[in-house]
């Protein structure tokens, strides 16, 4: 007799196909599945761990790892405890005291004011791995139990100080398929540190500790420091180092019930990718991109788009106005009103980069002495002493009548113009920038920006200060000084436009087209006038006139997905950004011109008061400053 065909046997042709049958899955399986949304590394566990010692009050939190927190993973802390009770009720899946429940019994999901509130952590580890917990609260008696696969041992009674121990040991034993895809021990290990500093960040009051194989990886004080900004700053500069504390801008804003504070880098202090930039909402890290875009909005004028700011902002909001259940892991957040918080971002952090100044960061002096080098001692004949009057004079001009040297190209790869300087520095204030004599030179030393000496190259300003010397790139600057009158004049008399002669019409998803026709007024600020044309289509009548001839489809494409992704044209104001700043490039002085004294001193006391003119519009410094210690470092004075 023929067996019959199992449920996922194919049904021969004509057959009707059996029907599936519905079954509840087992509560290991269902935790099983569960763990592997809330644990999906080592690091995971440590962040589920460390958050719940934080919500239970601790002041310090030990963390020690082992085979990169496959092995072993250890989170102490000397939070309120647990009895026998809790214990029990800790391990069982959507058990929580994080929760406040009203007069009629419903749990509260709006106003959620602790880092967990799910319940899924403990049973989740305890699922696919080795758990066990040990716990004392003040004035009771300590109890330990183990969890291992799903299996319960205990409670039982241990002695322990107050708090609580736990212990997750051979990670991901019961799913084998999830240990294969986890990484070397050392970038978990590298996956665990990151997450413990990135809570410690929020959390400048509480001490903390990470040691893995028993060497210490990160030590933490709690700031002392009585101010929370100073405290938080403190606590960045030890996790980012000193670099961060001497480069970076405070940022603080607060409207309409949000409130924004941290700090943020110069634009010359940046990195080639984004993982320096650390949010938080409500002391909770968070990837998020609404966060993310605004960043990069705010930077968008001062940084290459393959450059990114460094910065730890801290966003502040009623917990009615942010969903933080939208992740497992918590990782998300949704702001019921995206745009006021994503405007707010982009305020402050402008806000403080236009208080900057010409600020340049700290690391652009390092990085200038790191590249000189010590020649190397020949034997050579010295030139002659003509030799070396005609190099000094073709390298070094301390101050020549303004003429051009024909056939000198700037950075930028253009040919230098045939304007006199006296054209491309129109915008000057001569009547400050006369300087005559050595007195009134001295004494603009003690300027930021110092007093001007010469030019190096015809391309270089040469200026000294009261405790070391300047260089400054002349082009540069002053690109940058032309590019801030540039936007100051479109903020004022408004972008330009030009109608097309025939509109275009681009065909986009039907969603793509209502959310840009959504932001048709803003775009039309920006000088695009666009319309929509029916389902999923958007005509363009009038373009900036800034962008000439350029490519309508392709712009209105990139402004779709940034719409989508971001909630803003990004594409739009970079282009134009681009634009004006390609027109400040060639409407500035360039290299390869001499310049007189005075026109070198206006350069400097312009740079002084414009926002911003410590870099370019590409993001690169426009000046070194060299102290005189740093001089004395080169020639083994110090």
């Amino acid at each position: 007799m023929a067996e019959p065909a199992s449920d996922s046997a194919r049904p021969s042709d004509g057959a009707t196909p059996p029907r599936p049958q519905i079954r509840r899955l087992s509560e290991g399986t269902v935790n099983r599945i569960a763990a592997g949304e809330v644990v999906e590394r080592p690091a995971s566990a440590v962040k589920e761990l460390v958050e719940n010692a934080l919500d239970a009050g601790a002041r310090r939190i030990d963390v020690a790892i082992s085979g990169g927190g496959k092995t072993l993973v250890s989170v102490e802390d000397d939070g309120c405890g647990m009895t026998a009770d809790d214990l029990l009720l800790a391990i069982e899946r959507h058990a929580t005291s994080k929760l406040a429940v009203d007069d009629a019994g419903t749990e509260d999901l709006v106003h959620i004011n602790s880092l967990g509130f799910r319940g899924e952590a403990l049973p989740s580890i305890g699922a696919v791995a080795r758990l066990g917990i040990i716990s004392r609260p003040r004035g009771g008696e300590g109890h330990a139990l183990k969890v291992e696969g799903g299996k319960l041992s205990g409670p039982r009674p241990a002695g322990t100080a107050p708090g609580t121990r736990i212990e997750v040991r051979d990670i991901f034993f019961a799913t084998p398929a999830r240990l294969k895809f986890l990484k070397s021990d050392r970038a978990e290990a590298q996956a665990v540190s990151d997450v413990v500093k990135r809570i410690a960040m929020a959390h400048p009051r509480v001490a903390f500790s990470l040691t893995h194989e028993g060497r210490t990886m990160l030590r933490l004080d709690a700031e002392a420091a009585t101010d929370d900004e100073e405290a938080h700053l403190a606590r960045l500069a030890r996790i980012l180092g000193r670099d961060f504390q001497d480069n970076v801008m405070p940022v603080a804003i607060e409207r309409e019930g949000i409130a924004i504070h941290g700090h943020a880098g110069l634009p010359t202090f940046n990195r080639g990718n984004a993982q320096a930039q650390y949010l938080f909402v409500n002391g909770r890290p968070v990837r998020d991109k609404l966060l993310t875009g605004a960043v990069r909005g705010a930077y968008a004028d001062f940084l290459a788009r393959d450059r990114h700011p460094i910065l730890a902002l801290f966003v502040e909001v009623d917990p009615a106005e942010v969903d933080v259940n939208v992740h497992p892991a918590k990782a998300e957040v949704r702001f019921r009103d995206p745009g006021h918080v994503r405007a707010l971002i982009v305020k402050s952090l402008r806000m403080a980069l236009d208080a900057a100044g010409h600020r340049a960061s700290t690391t652009v002096a390092g990085a200038a002495l790191g590249a000189f080098r010590p020649e190397p001692q020949t034997l050579h004949r010295p030139p002659p002493q003509r030799h070396l009057m005609e190099l000094a004079s073709r390298s070094f001009a301390p101050s020549a009548p303004a003429t051009h040297v024909p056939g000198m190209e700037d950075g930028h790869g253009g040919e230098a113009s045939a304007h006199t300087p006296a054209d491309a520095l129109a915008g000057f204030e001569r009547a400050e920038a006369r300087v005559e004599d050595t007195a009134s030179t001295d004494d603009l030393m003690d300027r930021p920006l110092g007093a001007a000496r010469g030019q190096l190259h015809l391309t270089y300003i040469v200026s000294e200060t009261r405790d070391g010397l300047i260089l400054v790139d002349q082009h540069a600057a002053h690109e940058r000084l032309v590019h801030e009158r540039m936007k100051k004049a479109l903020s004022e008399a408004g972008i330009k436009r030009q109608a097309l002669l025939v509109p275009e019409v681009v065909e986009l998803g039907a969603g793509e087209a209502a959310a840009l026709a959504d932001r048709s007024d803003e775009l039309a600020e920006l000088g695009l006038v666009i319309e929509p044309f029916g389902d999923g289509t958007i005509i363009v009548r009038e373009t900036p006139a800034m962008l000439g001839d350029t490519d309508i489809q392709g712009l209105i494409r990139d402004l779709a997905d940034e719409v989508a992704e971001l909630g803003e044209a990004l594409s739009l104001k970079e282009r134009l950004d681009e634009v004006s700043g390609t027109m400040a490039c060639h409407g500035s002085v360039r290299a390869g011109r001499r310049l007189t004294a005075a026109e070198m001193n206006a350069l400097l006391r312009e740079m002084e008061v414009t926002p911003h003119s410590g870099q370019c519009n590409h993001g690169r410094p426009t000046y070194v400053k060299l102290t005189l210690p740093d001089i004395e470092k080169l020639f083994g004075r110090r």
